[in-house]
């Protein structure tokens, strides 16, 4: 049945969570049609979520901290939305669900949403879907929205660029400062948490990380470095404290309008870049692309000029 978006659009306003669900479903199947329509009309009602992002390797316990962060939020009458962002099953292309698994104590509570989304492939521990997902979760009129990254170490600063707030989550005994040191992960932190700081080693985590920010030049805002134990609920009212301190800077300072105009450009500039994949994949099943090959191939054309008259034939 074809998909009338203006009455999915209409629910979706109204509060129903059945159109929440479905439209996070649009714009995750990416139905090019439905969802440049669910976007147009989404668009206006968005700007007033808190942006979350929550990130760090796999085994920091990011799942309970957003779990925690989640009830101390709803504890200040805050509405919470989580996506969560799953490695994909290699058997369906699927997410696997295990964060959903792990916040089920808020399945009762009207005031949380929380969805899995697939990476599909996707490197940078979000999927292609999530700016067009919290376009989505933002226009339901959640207070607070949290991404919670899927762990994937190194490559995990994407987040930094589409939330307002963000969190680099580290754990004592895993190396994690150093493979943070190494990946540049430092430099996306507005605030550091080392979870299950009641481990050995976790005071010896934060001064490394106290450390490598005191060699680090000074910017506008100074990073927090504190210690959870999500599991049993320390140092969390802390973070939320934290976070939303933050958020009044930002706001406050300008820096808030700035880095959603940053934002934006990276999203202009992905839909680009997706619509020429897209336009290049259609050249490719033609006679056109492989004349030009041939061409590069035979020293007639120099690879730069071919891909100016590529260009020019699907522009």
């Amino acid at each position: 049945m074809p998909l009338d978006t203006a009455d999915l659009v209409d629910r979706l306003l109204a509060g129903q969570r059945r159109a929440l669900a479905r439209a996070l479903s649009t714009v995750e199947d990416g139905d090019d049609e439905a969802l440049r329509a669910i976007v147009a009309a989404l668009h206006p009602r968005t700007g007033g979520s808190h942006l979350i992002g929550l990130t760090g390797s796999p085994g920091v316990g990011k799942s309970t901290l957003t779990s925690a962060v989640t009830q101390a939020m709803r504890n200040r009458g805050l509405t919470v939305a989580v996506l969560a962002v799953d490695p994909s099953s290699p058997f369906s292309g699927g997410a696997l669900l295990g964060d959903r698994v792990r916040m089920a104590d808020h399945a009762v509570d009207d005031g949380v949403y929380i969805r899995s989304m697939a990476t599909r492939g996707h490197l940078g521990g979000l999927s292609w879907a999530t700016p067009h997902a919290l376009l989505v979760l933002e226009a339901a009129g959640f207070d607070v929205v949290i991404v919670e990254t899927v762990g994937v170490g190194q490559a995990e600063v994407e987040i930094a660029s589409i939330a307002d707030s963000t969190v680099v989550v580290q754990a004592p005994g895993m190396g994690d400062a150093v493979q943070a040191a190494k990946a540049g992960i430092m430099e996306i932190a507005d605030i550091h948490v080392v979870n299950k700081a009641d481990r050995d080693g976790a005071q010896r985590t934060l001064r490394d990380i106290r450390g490598m920010l005191d060699m680090a030049p000074p910017g506008e805002w100074t990073p927090m470095v504190l210690a959870t134990t999500a599991a049993t609920g320390e140092g969390v009212e802390q973070l939320v404290e934290g976070l939303l301190a933050h958020r009044r800077w930002s706001q406050e300072s300008g820096r808030h309008l700035r880095h959603r105009r940053a934002a934006a450009r990276v999203q202009v500039r992905e839909i680009l870049l997706a619509q020429v994949r897209r336009r290049m994949a259609r050249l490719d099943e033609g006679e056109a692309l492989e004349a030009v090959v041939a061409a590069v191939a035979t020293r007639e054309l120099d690879p730069y000029t071919a891909a100016d008259r590529l260009l020019a034939e699907i522009g």
